[in-house]
């Protein structure tokens, strides 16, 4: 029975990383809270595939929260800009920030996961960033999941009384997506009702070339399997 876990905040955006992670959480025996956000992004499908994916995988709760980020902008995700398309896996990798970083996303993610997780008496918060196959995002490195960690322990009541600490996980932070989906294949993962597209069409297909697509695509392939996601005809 979940009344016996140890409970933990999971990071659920409804993407590839963030299913897989909540298996890993699972399976460290963990009663899984998950949490997600309607920030105003353009791909909201995510939404409901995180839905889907708590459901189905026996989360103890699902909480959705709502942030207007879309009126602060900044981002491709929160407004009209255009999204990055077909960029080279060196383009991808060498560190320039695309203009799909949203402003001190996983800052502010992370500050409600630590809130909740302060009510419900958790102590473990799971996150899916990854520092490898990613696109230079500062919020993904692990010095700063380490700040974040002591930031949550100097400014609540739970970190500063109870004599236990906050403990930010992120199981993913130093694979490979192909090495994140062989993890997940393993755990029984079904990834086909994850979303990861930055820019999905009217029918919630993935575009095939925005560098979530592109990295996830590489995955499988390295992985020798076939995503089961239907893709844009100008992707793949």
């Amino acid at each position: 029975m979940d009344n016996n876990k140890e409970k933990a905040v999971i990071l659920l955006s409804g993407g590839l990383d963030s299913t897989t992670v909540l298996a890993i959480a699972r399976r460290q025996g963990f009663a899984c809270y998950c949490l997600s956000f309607s920030y105003g992004q353009r791909q909201s499908i995510e939404l409901e595939r995180a839905r889907i994916t708590a459901a189905k995988m026996g989360a103890s709760a699902h909480l959705v929260l709502r942030l207007d980020l879309d009126k602060i902008g900044g981002s491709a995700l929160t407004t009209d800009l255009a999204v990055p398309k077909m960029r080279s896996e060196e383009e991808i990798g060498q560190g320039t920030l695309p203009v799909t970083y949203v402003p001190a996303r996983n800052t502010i993610f992370l500050s409600h996961a630590v809130a909740w997780a302060e009510v419900l008496g958790a102590f473990d918060i799971f996150v899916g960033v990854n520092a490898l196959d990613y696109s230079g995002y500062p919020d993904c490195r692990p010095q700063f999941l380490t700040a974040m960690e002591e930031v949550a322990n100097l400014g609540t009541q739970a970190g500063t009384s109870v004599g236990r600490r906050f403990k930010i996980h992120a199981p993913l932070m130093k694979l490979t997506k192909k090495e994140i989906i062989e993890k997940g294949m393993a755990l029984g993962v079904d990834y086909s009702t994850t979303h990861s597209c930055y820019d999905p069409g009217p029918d919630g297909l993935s575009c095939g070339g925005c560098d979530a697509c592109l990295l996830r695509l590489k995955g499988f392939r390295e992985a020798g399997l076939v995503d089961p996601l239907s893709y844009q005809e100008a992707g793949k």
